[in-house]
């Protein structure tokens, strides 16, 4: 029997500190998983599978080069997070105006 990938949304994926960490080295530029795991106090399988993470949230998205795979960032992913954060700064703005007049008053 085969056994399906699990899959995760960006808001899951986004949900570990060591995956955005991920996420902001990749933001500099496509990276090798050599380069990656090397910035983590982490073992490399650890690396692997928060990578693994992003691939199925469709964040990043990795090309084998050689012995190497290759990992590069899909920033435009991030967009359903910008919007869903959207609903929430129209909601501080208006706290924000309305604090203001109290203060102004």
């Amino acid at each position: 029997m085969a056994q399906t990938a699990e899959k995760y949304d960006v808001f899951q994926a986004i949900a570990d500190p060591t995956r955005r960490q991920i996420l902001q080295l990749l933001a500099h530029g496509n990276q090798p998983i050599t380069n990656i795991s090397a910035q983590f106090a982490i073992s490399r399988t650890a690396v692997v599978k928060h990578l693994t993470v992003l691939e199925q949230a469709q964040l990043v998205a990795a090309e084998k080069k050689g012995r190497e795979k290759i990992y590069t960032l899909h920033v435009e992913r991030l967009k359903e997070v910008e919007d869903w954060l959207q609903y929430f700064e129209l909601f501080w703005d208006n706290k924000l105006l309305q604090l203001q007049r109290l203060v102004e008053e």
